[in-house]
């Protein structure tokens, strides 16, 4: 079930821009992190304390229909915003191509957090620096379709 309610795009003109043109273009435009070629996708949630939907961007580790949404933030100290609206409200929306399915998330530990951290890896190697240069173990969580 789609998520509904008032919409509101990032602050950031890069996000924003890059959400529009993917979701315009079914996913054949805007498809890459900038110039890396890194394949992404477009994750739609429920902000956790506007209540309003948010749509961002992430590196796309898939696996047998299941994607890893890495909260690296570029290895900051804290955890981005997303993070807590997954917390709050784990039924989100991925688009990967032209169209967005529904999925729940739940953040992973223990074995199943290092085999998805591998994948992640494998897609985006800065994700091994990103981990380097915080204190915290940086949260992974699994989107399964709902």
């Amino acid at each position: 079930m789609p998520l509904t309610g008032e919409y509101e795009p990032s602050t950031m003109d890069w996000v924003r821009d890059q959400v529009e043109t993917y979701e315009a273009s079914g996913g054949t435009e805007a498809n890459t992190l900038r110039d890396t070629g890194i394949p992404i996708i477009v994750v739609t949630c429920r902000g956790a304390s506007s209540g309003k939907i948010r749509k961002f961007a992430l590196m796309r580790v898939e696996h047998e229909g299941e994607y890893a949404l890495v909260a690296s933030i570029g290895g900051a100290p804290k955890n981005p915003s997303w993070f807590h609206n997954l917390v709050a409200e784990p039924m989100i929306e991925i688009q990967d191509g032209p169209e967005p399915h529904d999925f729940t998330t739940e953040i992973v530990t223990g074995d199943e957090r290092q085999a998805w951290w591998d994948r992640a890896v494998a897609v985006f190697p800065t994700y091994s620096d990103y981990a380097d240069k915080t204190d915290r173990t940086i949260p992974v969580f699994v989107a399964r379709r709902a």
